[in-house]
C-alpha cells in the first residue's frame, strides 16, 4: 500500500479567501479587497457593492434603520417566470433598500439600489419605496440620499414600471418645495429609466469613477445614429466634463464628500 508523503498531500484553499478581478483577471486576497473598499488593488477596478455593503460604508455604525422592508413585487402582467425570479433573489425583497440613518452627524433618509436583484431594475416597489423615503425626509425635515445602480425600468412590469419615472420625479419635486436637499449618487451602471428620472434630479449629483451612466447603451446609440461615439462616452468623467455630473468621488472619499455637501446645506 503506497504511503502518502507530505508532498503528495493537496491543500484545499478555503472558499471565499481569494477572488478574481473581472477586469485585469488577477487573483486578489479577499481581505485585501475588503480593506480597499472593494476596489482592485492591482488595476483600480471598482467591484459592485450590494446594498448592505454600501450602507455600511456610508452611514454611521448602528444608525441605519430600514423602512418598508415588507414591500414585495407582485406580477401584474403574469409575465412568464417573473414570480420565480423574484423568489430566486430571496436575499432581498426588491432592488432598493431604504431607511433612516446618520451620516457625519446629519440625520438623513437613504435609499440604496442593489444590482444583484434583477439588475437593479426599477419596478413598482422601487418607485413606491422612493416615494415613501421622500415623504419621510419631508416629515423628518432632512436630506434624502439615493445611491443608484440599475439597468433601468423592469420590463416584467411593463407600463407599471415606466409609471415610476413620473412618480419618483413628482416625489422629488415635493422635496424641493420643502427646500430639502436631495443628493444623487451614481454607481456603475446607472442606465435606462432610472437615469431618465430620479438618478439625474439631484441638487448635487455625485458619481463614482468610470461608472457607466446613460439612457440607451453605447452600442445601441452607435447602431441607431451610425456614428462612432467619442472615447469614454457615458462614463462619469465624460458626463462631468459636459456638466451632467457635479462631483466624481473615489469610493474611499465618498462618505466625506457627502458630509461636506450636507454641511453646506445645513450651514446657517
Amino acid at each position: 500500500m503506497p504511503v502518502k508523503t507530505h508532498h503528495s498531500e493537496k491543500k484545499e484553499i478555503p472558499h471565499g479567501v481569494w477572488t478574481k478581478c473581472k477586469k485585469c483577471e488577477q487573483i486578489i486576497f479577499k481581505k485585501e479587497l475588503d480593506e480597499n473598499y472593494q476596489i482592485c488593488p492591482k488595476c483600480g477596478y471598482y467591484f459592485r457593492l450590494d446594498s448592505k455593503e454600501r450602507i455600511a460604508q456610508l452611514t454611521e455604525p448602528g444608525s441605519f434603520k430600514e423602512i418598508d422592508a415588507h414591500l414585495v413585487s407582485c406580477d401584474p402582467l403574469g409575465f412568464p417566470e417573473y414570480t420565480a425570479k423574484i423568489k430566486k433573489a430571496a436575499h432581498l425583497n426588491d432592488a432598493i433598500t431604504t431607511g433612516e440613518a446618520m451620516i457625519g452627524g446629519h440625520d438623513v433618509v437613504i435609499g440604496v439600489m442593489d444590482f444583484s436583484f434583477m439588475g437593479g431594475s426599477m419596478g413598482s416597489v422601487v418607485g413606491e419605496k422612493i416615494v415613501r423615503a421622500a415623504e419621510l425626509a419631508v416629515k423628518n425635515k432632512c436630506a434624502l440620499i439615493i445611491v443608484s445602480a440599475s439597468g433601468g425600468a423592469r420590463m416584467q412590469e411593463g407600463m407599471f414600471s415606466l409609471m415610476q419615472m413620473a412618480k419618483t420625479s413628482a416625489a422629488l419635486a415635493m422635496l424641493s418645495e420643502h427646500k430639502l436637499p436631495y443628493i444623487a449618487i451614481l454607481a456603475d451602471p446607472t442606465t435606462g429609466g432610472v437615469t431618465a428620472s430620479f438618478a439625474m434630479l439631484g441638487d448635487v449629483i455625485i458619481a463614482e469613477p468610470k461608472a457607466l451612466i446613460g439612457f440607451a447603451g453605447p452600442r445601441v446609440i452607435e447602431q441607431t445614429i451610425r456614428q462612432q461615439l467619442p472615447e469614454g462616452f457615458q462614463l462619469s468623467e465624460f458626463l462631468e466634463a459636459h456638466g451632467m455630473v457635479d462631483v466624481i468621488s473615489e469610493r474611499k472619499d465618498l462618505k466625506n464628500t457627502i458630509v461636506r455637501v450636507l454641511d453646506f446645506f445645513n450651514a446657517k
